[in-house]
């Protein structure tokens, strides 16, 4: 799940950014609407962590752009205390939540975790594939019912096959989503949690099945599951 923080605080944006990295999401951030109206057209961003009082643009006007070119990212707008105005024009204009500042970092996880959950359909944390269980916000997952290590790479390559179920994803898809600006990972790397997934997984049947020369999908061998092509 890849973040979006537009924010012209450095310290703030900073000090939200290290807050959900260390809840597993991958965070990016950028200090003006403009800079983020560019980001969107490259990356793919499952929610905004948007500022309403950004120098130019303002947080709403490009919270105004992004609806009318049906642009479903979920957004949580940052707005100050006293700016009711500004909370029901958000609001009306498309965004999903709004936190006024100051607000408790608990909160914000709480807030983004929640919009999360709703982008996929879910009314808890806990996903079940087959044999696998995972609490997203524990960060703890299980197979056949024993405690299952996986790493923050493992993880979060494995929340996105889980979430482009029926779909075969390509090394570069993943990634774009596990990988802010200022970090890299190789194709090669990427071949590499695979394999570790694949050993950690196939022995309860669930299988990260290759597409020569488009990428992989995750499949549910078990017997009530998706069988073999």
């Amino acid at each position: 799940m890849r973040i979006l923080i537009v924010e012209d605080d450095p310290l703030l944006a900073d000090g939200v950014a290290q807050l959900l990295r260390g809840a597993g999401y991958t965070v990016d951030y950028v200090a003006s609407a403009e800079q983020a109206e560019t980001a969107l057209l490259t990356n793919n961003f499952k929610l905004l962590v948007l500022d309403i009082g950004l120098p130019g643009m303002d947080g709403l006007e490009l919270l105004r752009r992004l609806r009318s070119h049906n642009n479903p990212v979920h957004v949580l707008m940052l707005t100050a205390r006293d700016a009711l105005n500004e909370r029901v024009k958000g609001l009306n204009l498309g965004a999903d939540d709004y936190l006024t500042k100051p607000f408790a970092a608990v909160e914000l996880l709480a807030r983004v975790n929640a919009l999360l959950r709703r982008s996929r359909g879910q009314n808890n944390q806990r996903r079940e594939f087959g044999p696998l269980s995972l609490d997203e916000d524990a960060h703890r997952a299980w197979l056949q019912g024993l405690p299952l290590e996986l790493p923050r790479r493992e993880w979060a390559i494995l929340l996105f096959l889980l979430d482009n179920l029926e779909r075969v994803v390509s090394k570069e898809r993943i990634v774009a989503s596990v990988c802010s600006w200022d970090q890299d990972m190789s194709e090669n790397a990427v071949e590499v949690y695979i394999s570790r997934l694949r050993t950690k997984l196939e022995p309860a049947g669930i299988r990260i099945r290759t597409v020569r020369g488009l990428g992989y999908m995750l499949e549910d061998l078990t017997p009530h599951g998706t069988k073999p092509a």
